[in-house]
Parts: structure tokens; sequence; C-alpha cells
């Protein structure tokens, strides 16, 4: 069985981490047993989650599980769609996780107010005289890929502007469609199932909340991926609550 490494369920999510979100809705999609088991960034290979074990064979990174997946279980995650309809998958794809991700980093990691609730909570468990040192060491290097990713080269209202430019066009493409290739649920849409929800979970408040929740059919899109995936996760409760 593949066990897949995680940082577990939190801020109103089945799972904190989106990269791991992605992971494990492909392994649903695939139906592959699994296990999920608790791991630390510093246990994986790359020094981050998400990785899995499968047998003897350890594979870190999201992208390159998903390749594993597909070349040893036999899994084509993008079946039924043509050449060009897969390359415009692939290019939503990294949109997806090298923009609106750092535009939600910024929302939890360097507003100061989430910081506190949400990810200052993962060192928690460490001894009283390292804790500290530990969470501003590890925020500071965040802060600095939020700058290096370029967002963080500009004022809140310009990052926020960008931001929602992606939103917009993630909008457009999805369009009336249940899934953002059609029909039915493609690779892409773990990505963008896992980054859309991990920005429109209550737990946190952010103007790139707000923003996504103008989006309509987003927002019905992440309700209905979470109900496909995780039917047993209170996600419609919370959201009618917030």
């Amino acid at each position: 069985m593949i066990t897949l490494h995680g940082a577990g369920a939190g801020f109103g999510l089945p799972e904190i981490s989106p990269f791991v979100t992605k992971t494990e809705v492909q392994l649903k999609m695939a139906g592959l047993a699994y296990r999920k088991q608790a791991s630390r960034p510093m246990a994986s290979p790359k020094g981050q989650i998400p990785f899995i074990e499968d047998n003897a064979e350890t594979i870190a990174d999201s992208s390159f599980i998903r390749a594993h997946i597909e070349r040893k279980h036999g899994v084509d995650f993008d079946e039924g769609l043509d050449l060009a309809q897969r390359a415009q998958a692939w290019a939503i794809e990294r949109m997806l996780e090298h923009h609106i991700y750092f535009a939600m980093v910024g929302a939890r990691w360097v507003d100061a107010e989430n910081f506190a609730k949400g990810p200052a909570r993962f060192f928690d468990d460490l001894p009283d005289v390292q804790r500290e040192g530990v969470r501003n060491a590890v925020r500071e290097q965040v802060a600095h890929n939020y700058l290096l990713s370029g967002l963080g080269r500009h004022s809140p209202e310009e990052a926020l502007e960008l931001a929602g430019r992606s939103l917009m066009a993630l909008s457009l493409l999805l369009a009336d469609k249940p899934y953002l290739m059609g029909e039915r649920p493609c690779g892409a849409d773990a990505t963008a199932f896992a980054m859309l929800a991990g920005i429109m979970t209550p737990y946190f408040e952010s103007s790139l909340r707000r923003r996504l929740l103008q989006f309509g059919n987003l927002t019905a899109y992440v309700n209905r991926m979470m109900a496909r995936f995780y039917p047993e996760h209170e996600w419609e409760r919370q959201a009618k609550a917030a």
C-alpha cells in the first residue's frame, strides 16, 4: 500500500498543505489504496511534503509523484484530452503553482494575524528555548521565497491585483463546465481545487479570499470538488457560517 506523507488536517481543511491535497486527490482519482502519515518536510528526500512510499520506492514532489503513479500504476489523469488540451492543463497548473500558490503564501505567512493563528502553530511542539528562533527563521525563509516569486516585491494592493487577474483567468477558463476540461476531473483539477480551497477556507480572512469569493463559478467548483473527494469533511457548513 502507498503511504502518503503530509501535514494532516487543519485550518478548516482536510489537509493543510495544498500540494499534499493535490496528491491525495490524485490518489483518490486513481482509485489506489493508500494510508496517510503525518510527517515534517525535513523527513522528505527533497525537504518538502508531500512524498510517498510505494513499496521500496520513495518519491518526493507532487509532480513527480503524479508521474510515478501514471507510469507504475497505468493511470492517465488526462485520459480523453487531446494534445492541445493536455498542454492547456499543464499551463493552468503552472499558473496555479507558481502564482496563485504564492498569493496564498502571502496571505498565510506574511500577514501577521494569519501567521499567528496558522503557520506559527507548526512550531508549538518544539522546546521553549528553540521555538521562537526556529519559528522566526522559517518565516523569514518563506518570506524570502515569496519575494523571489515576484509577488513579494509589490505592495499588497498590487499583489492582489495580479493574483486577481489569475483568478479571473481561471474563472473564464472554467466557465460553466463542472471541471476545468469538461465533464470529468483531470489531473489539473486536483491542483486547482487544492490551491483554491486553501484560499477559500474561512479559517483565514484576507483580501485574496474576498477576491476569490467574487467568482461564483470558482467557489461552486471548490464546493463540488470537496463534496466529491472529501464527502466526510464539513466544508459547506463552515463556508456558510463564515
